[in-house]
C-alpha cells in the first residue's frame, strides 16, 4: 500500500512549524512545508493542511493562487479560504455577528460614535488594529486613513463592552465535530493601536498575544455553542464541511455574536485540551479516505 503523504503549509519564520501542531503532525506523518517556497513541488502531496501560514496576510492574493492551484487537495477547501481570508465575510453571513462598516480607499471615513474598534479586513496577529473611545476618535481617523493609504480596506466596528468582564469564547470544529471549547482574555485593553512586537516585521503580532494565559480551556455557555453551532452549518452549506474552523463570539448586548470565524491558518490550542490533536488527526485521515 503506498503511504499517503501530508502537508502542514506553514511560513518560513516557522519552517519547523508552530509548536501546536507538532503532536498531530507526528500522529499523522506530515511534513511541515513552507507555503511560498518556491522549490516545493506541491504534486507528492495527497492532502496539503493549512496551518501556520500566518504571513498570508501581506501577500493575499498571492495565497490564494496558491491555495487554489492545489485542487481539492488543500484543506480547508480553496473558496472557503478566499471567502474567510478577507473580514468583509463578516457582512454576508446569516448569523448574528458584530456590526461591521467598510471603509475602501478614497471614501470618507464615517462617523464614529461611542468606543470603536479599527482594523484592516485582512489582517492578523493584532497587527494595525486599535481600540479608540470618543477621545480618541482622532487617532481612530488617522488609522482608518493609515490603513486605506496602503490599498486596503479598514472596517470599524462598536467595541463589544461585555468582552470586557467576560472575555471571548472560542469554539473548535475538527472534521465536522465539536471539538472543544476555549475562553480567551480581552485582547485591546488600552486605547489606541496595538503594540506590535516587531513595527518593522510585518508579519509580527501584538506583543500581548504571547501572554502565556492568554487562552485556557473552558466550558463555553449554551447560547454561545449554539451560535457556533450555526456559523459551522452555515460555512458547511455553502462550502462544504471544513476539516477546521474557529469560531470566536463575544457577549453583545442581545445574546452572543460572532467576532470572527477563523478557518484560514487558526490556532486550534491542541495543547490544551486532552485528545484534541489526536481528534484532528483522525478527522485528516478521514478526510484523505474519503
Amino acid at each position: 500500500m503506498v503511504q499517503q503523504r501530508i502537508a502542514f503549509a506553514t511560513c518560513a519564520r516557522l519552517a519547523d512549524g508552530f509548536e501546536d501542531d507538532h503532536g498531530a503532525a507526528r500522529l499523522v506523518g506530515a511534513d511541515f512545508v513552507v507555503w511560498n517556497d518556491p522549490a516545493v513541488d506541491w504534486s507528492v502531496y495527497d492532502l496539503v493542511v493549512i496551518r501556520s501560514a500566518w504571513d498570508y496576510t501581506i501577500q493575499r492574493e498571492a495565497f490564494v493562487a496558491w491555495v487554489r492551484s492545489l485542487g481539492d487537495r488543500v484543506a480547508n477547501s480553496a473558496d472557503l479560504i478566499a471567502f474567510n481570508s478577507d473580514k468583509a465575510y463578516l457582512g454576508a453571513l446569516g448569523v448574528p455577528a458584530v456590526p461591521t462598516r467598510y471603509v475602501v480607499p478614497g471614501a470618507q471615513a464615517p462617523d464614529l460614535r461611542g468606543e470603536v474598534v479599527v482594523k484592516p479586513t485582512v489582517s492578523a496577529g493584532g497587527r494595525d488594529t486599535g481600540r479608540f473611545d470618543p477621545e480618541h476618535h482622532d487617532a481612530a481617523r488617522e488609522l482608518i486613513a493609515q490603513i486605506n493609504a496602503s490599498g486596503r480596506v479598514a472596517m470599524v466596528q462598536p467595541y463589544v463592552a461585555g468582552v470586557d468582564a467576560a472575555g471571548e469564547t472560542a469554539v473548535v470544529f475538527l472534521g465536522g465535530e465539536l471539538s472543544h471549547t476555549l475562553h480567551k482574555k480581552p485582547v485591546l485593553r488600552e486605547q489606541g493601536t496595538a503594540e506590535l512586537l516587531d513595527p518593522d516585521d510585518p508579519a509580527s503580532e501584538a506583543a500581548i498575544m504571547h501572554d502565556d494565559d492568554l487562552v485556557t480551556a473552558r466550558e463555553a455557555a449554551p447560547e454561545f455553542v449554539d451560535l457556533a453551532l450555526a456559523a459551522h452549518g452555515e460555512l458547511a452549506a455553502r462550502f462544504g464541511e471544513p476539516l477546521y474552523v474557529r469560531v470566536d463570539l463575544v457577549p453583545g448586548p442581545s445574546g452572543p455574536v460572532v467576532m470572527e470565524i477563523e478557518a484560514v491558518e487558526p490556532c486550534l490550542y491542541l495543547d490544551l485540551v486532552p485528545g484534541a490533536a489526536e481528534r484532528f488527526a483522525a478527522a485528516i485521515r478521514s478526510r484523505l479516505d474519503r
